[in-house]
């Protein structure tokens, strides 16, 4: 299973879309052993005096496909969720001034909380689709597909020209363009897709 994602995909207003437009979608992954489920409490790592919140749609693969079309692409995604996408940004920086690779400060052991999934089908709009992300009972991040720079079928179309998508892979896609933050141990968070809480967790 690939767990994909895509960096820097949400704007604060629509007229900004074109010109961030540019075709170069920002693609990075996370390993499985990222992932926690259930709405499990989430280990505060002991390597970071920084860690940063992402709230993100994230879509799961239903059929295995390669050079997707954007017209065909809604029909290889079965399901969507939310995760949180955490980075460790000391450890980001680091390596991102000796020009390495991200991996350590985005895929460590709970680096990618998940919920539960809802067929797409039960989405009119995946364009215009309402999520959020609550710390301790205070919205921190409000968003909606609708501002999105690549669509669910961008993204898809996309990284099916560089990998082949398998079922069960998932993709991370984006988080609002304001409101990500510093989190701490002992905050409660909880993510919501189109008003409803489906991921509710500790950081402990």
């Amino acid at each position: 299973m690939k767990i994909l994602a895509i960096g820097k995909n949400y704007v604060n207003t629509k007229e900004e879309i074109s010109s961030n437009k540019t075709g170069q979608q920002i693609i990075f992954s996370k390993p499985e052993s990222s992932l926690v489920r259930n709405n499990a409490d989430v280990v505060y790592p002991s390597f970071t005096n920084d860690l940063r919140y992402e709230a993100e749609l994230v879509l799961k693969i239903g059929t295995k496909g390669k050079n997707i079309s954007e017209n065909e692409a809604l029909s290889y995604i079965s399901e969507i969720g939310i995760g949180i996408d955490f980075t460790a940004k000391d450890i980001f920086d680091l390596y991102r001034d000796l020009k390495g690779p991200w991996d350590l400060s985005k895929g460590f052991d709970g680096a990618a909380p998940i919920s539960s999934f809802q067929p797409l089908a039960n989405f009119s709009d995946v364009n215009n689709i309402r999520f959020g992300l609550k710390i301790n009972g205070k919205e921190m991040q409000s968003g909606n597909t609708n501002f999105m720079i690549y669509n669910f079928s961008e993204i898809v179309a996309f990284v099916s020209k560089f990998m082949t998508l398998e079922p069960g892979d998932l993709i991370f896609t984006g988080t609002p363009a304001s409101g990500t933050g510093q989190i701490f141990k002992g905050d409660h968070l909880q993510a919501s897709i189109e008003g409803e809480v489906v991921l509710d967790f500790n950081m402990i």
